[in-house]
């Protein structure tokens, strides 16, 4: 494998060392060092589960599960299977409790990075770039379960203690990783969510200048407001830096949608995919610099029908962003079966351990991502109802107040008891067990999905 080349900005494309067009392919790496419910199981927050095992399976059981689970979820042969597919860069989200303690502020935790350190080697040996993200923020960037928050409120934008944290952390990273060129650059914050728009455009300048200062050379990478599809904040682009949108299609994730189709009073066909695109990169087309979708893709059903016009519509995506020379990364690699290219067998240990939670989850829609609400509707509908009817004027940010009150009921309310009940699918679980029940995430252990896989090697000529 030839020594990895340092990537950079070129006008609206990225460019390697030779000065050759650098179209960035790949997948993001939810739940690894940054979980998520829908990926692994677990209700609620990455925080709230891990305190349910650390009861469950006690410190030893607790740490030789994750120390395992670090190794396995991305392990030598993932690596091989993505450079297999044509696909050369690897997104990794980060949660920033692995490096600083909130215990310790500011005091960087050193074995923090021996995980990742693994990683980007692992992915380099396969031609593999990896890009960094920060996906979770002390205080909470955005007010959802994927930034490890309780609430439905971003604090981070309301404490300069927070903001302080995390421009150390981006120096101490910027720090370690400076002399590696097989790190194509650092995705400074996953999807923010500044409700005032006053904050977040002062933060980026100031975290720039501080990382800038120590690593001149990578490839910054940073999301717009609200989700990353509000890129208002920005004026004149900084320096050899990538502007990242997130572009979820409708008829890939909302429950029942077709593709062509009209989801939610709006038809979608291959032109108003691409519609959205143009709307959500504008910025970058208007300022001549690159396009790099951080996020998109569709979630799986099982239904054959059904997947095969999600894989419609990822095909239409893939066809729309190869057009306008965008990067990509989709959402995402690995999980227990609604999105990843990757998942863990459906008779594995792991998995029967947590039927009953998963069941459970499914009936009330726990989850946000990819769940179905139906069953619940009927304490759902009259809370919207009496919104409509008392405050219809209220419209909260993010995404006003129907995913608000769902946030609330069904992702906070509903969630949090069910932690308890995960960890108890765990008691009596030995250290060894615990160990063994981590390797069922491993490759060789997983199944790939294989309709997906084909539409990727046909689009990279893997």
């Amino acid at each position: 494998m030839p020594e990895p080349s340092w990537i950079r900005v070129r006008g609206d494309r990225l460019v390697d060392e030779s000065g050759t067009t650098v179209v960035l392919a790949g997948y993001g790496l939810g739940g690894w060092m940054n979980m998520e419910n829908f990926i692994t199981g677990y209700p609620s927050t990455e925080s709230l589960q891990r305190k349910a095992l650390r009861n469950a399976l006690g410190e030893e059981g607790y740490r030789r599960f994750f120390e395992a689970f670090l190794d396995d979820f991305f392990g030598p042969d993932d690596a091989a299977y993505l450079a297999s597919l044509g696909l050369n860069a690897l997104r990794v989200p980060l949660n920033y409790r692995h490096f600083e303690s909130d215990d310790a502020p500011f005091e960087i935790i050193e074995a923090g990075f021996a995980p990742l350190d693994r990683l980007i080697d692992r992915c380099a040996a396969h031609g593999i770039y990896t890009i960094l993200d920060l996906h979770a923020l002390p205080g909470s960037q955005n007010q959802h379960w994927h930034s490890d928050n309780p609430t439905h409120w971003a604090h981070f934008w309301t404490h300069r203690h927070f903001q302080d944290r995390v421009v150390h952390l981006w120096e101490a990273i910027a720090t370690r990783y400076a002399g590696r060129p097989e790190v194509a650059g650092y995705n400074l914050v996953n999807e923010p969510a500044d409700a005032t728009g006053a904050v977040i455009g002062p933060f980026y300048q100031r975290l720039e200048r501080a990382i800038r200062a120590i690593d001149p050379k990578h490839v910054l990478f940073l999301d717009g407001n609200r989700y990353a599809t509000d890129f208002s904040v920005f004026d004149d682009p900084f320096e050899n830096t990538v502007y990242s949108a997130h572009d979820y299609a409708l008829p890939g994730i909302a429950h029942g949608a077709t593709y062509p189709g009209t989801v939610r009073g709006q038809h979608f066909v291959r032109a108003t995919i691409e519609q959205t695109f143009l709307h959500r990169t504008e910025f970058m087309r208007s300022t001549g610099t690159p396009i790099w979708i951080g996020e998109f893709g569709p979630v799986y059903t099982g239904d054959a029908d059904i997947d095969a016009m999600r894989y419609r519509l990822l095909r239409d995506q893939l066809e729309i962003y190869a057009e306008h020379g965008a990067s990509w990364s989709l959402w995402t690699y690995k999980d227990i079966g609604l999105q990843g290219l990757v998942y863990t067998a459906p008779d594995c240990g792991y998995l029967q351990r947590i039927a009953p939670v998963l069941a459970k989850k499914a009936r009330l829609g726990a989850d946000s991502w990819g769940a179905d609400d139906s069953n619940v509707r009927y304490l759902l509908d009259p809370i919207d109802k009496l919104f409509d009817e008392e405050f219809p004027n209220f419209d909260p940010f993010p995404w006003g107040r129907k995913s608000w009150v769902a946030t609330l009921v069904r992702n906070i309310l509903f969630a949090e008891p069910l932690v308890g009940e995960f960890g108890r699918c765990f008691t009596g679980v030995t250290p060894e067990e615990a160990e063994r029940l981590a390797a069922d995430f491993a490759f060789a252990n997983c199944v790939p999905r294989t309709g997906l896989a084909e539409i990727l090697k046909e689009h990279r000529g893997g």
